[in-house]
């Protein structure tokens, strides 16, 4: 029987809702499966046929450590994703990549460390002047953490945000918050194996004058959705521009593309998780259970012959 470990972090495992009905699912697709945290040193990972980023969700404060343990991982074992794909993804600065490739991205603008964080935050706004708010975040974090959406007023405050970022040596990027989102939400598109499981919809995680979450990420509002056909198309080019970006030979194990759409109704990437999303298993019923079957599939072909 084949094994696999499911990777999640110690401060993270009882926070993942699919865990269990992942569990669940490759037990009936005939995977032994466990669950281990990447940051515990006891673990073997020799011992798993593959490996499977789920939750490993402080990475974002310990990357350099977090990519090199994927380093090892992954020649001792099959991570999946793959590790170019997990050190491409886990730094948003791939938007560019994907904008330069045609990709129609949330207007970004990326501020570097070396960079004065006051005259580049107003040459954005100037940029945007029809941008009534605007949101400043890390270019390696997840679940919100560390975002924060700012009024045009509210310049010095957002400016000294960046500056903090800066300080501690990470990239913070800008972007116009999109007032779509407080009516239509996030459309999350998963795609398993390149073919399109399942989306929901996900509410609107920034609120005005509310400082970035001091959690492992921001409590959300998920509802299951039907995509548009304009956001299926999207969702499917940004995997393929991905795919060119990274030279794959094959399809991801899994990717959820998340979109919003802009004040002209056309829709645009926000991000692309390759690395730890969360798959909301619980929102389509069957889709862990096709998750699972795609795992098998993918644990038999890569068996050595005995």
């Amino acid at each position: 029987m084949p094994r696999l470990a499911l990777v999640t972090a110690i401060a993270a495992a009882a926070l993942d809702d699919d865990l269990v009905p992942l569990l669940d699912a490759c037990a009936r697709a005939g995977i032994a499966t466990q669950v281990r945290a990447w940051d515990d040193p006891s673990v073997a990972w020799s011992r798993f046929d593959a490996v499977l980023l789920r939750s490993p969700w402080d990475y974002t404060e310990r990357l350099r450590e977090f990519l090199d343990w994927c380093g090892r991982v992954s020649t001792r074992s099959q991570l999946l994703n793959p590790l170019p794909v997990i050190a491409w993804n886990t730094d948003k600065h791939y938007l560019a990549a994907l904008a330069e490739r045609g990709v129609p991205v949330v207007a970004t603008r990326f501020v570097e460390p070396d960079m004065d964080p006051l005259p580049t935050l107003q040459a954005f706004l100037s940029a945007h002047p029809d941008a009534a708010e605007f949101v400043v975040k890390p270019a390696v974090g997840a679940g919100s953490r560390d975002a924060q959406r700012y009024s045009r007023e509210q310049e010095f405050a957002a400016a000294n945000h960046v500056a903090r970022l800066l300080e501690a040596d990470r990239s913070a990027m800008l972007q116009p918050y999109l007032a779509s989102v407080d009516r239509d939400g996030e459309t999350a598109l998963l795609f398993f194996e390149g073919r399109f499981s399942h989306a929901i919809r996900k509410g609107p995680l920034l609120q005005r004058d509310e400082g970035p979450t001091e959690h492992l990420f921001a409590a959300e509002e998920i509802t299951a959705r039907i995509p548009g056909k304009d956001e299926l198309a999207l969702a499917e080019n940004v995997l393929a521009a991905a795919a060119a970006s990274l030279q794959l030979q094959s399809p991801l194990t899994y990717a959820r593309v998340d979109l919003i759409r802009d004040d002209d109704g056309s829709p645009r990437l926000l991000e692309l998780e390759l690395c730890e999303p969360s798959l909301f298993f619980a929102h389509a019923a069957g889709s862990a259970d096709r998750f699972a079957a795609l795992l098998a599939d993918t644990l038999r072909s890569s068996a050595p012959a005995i």
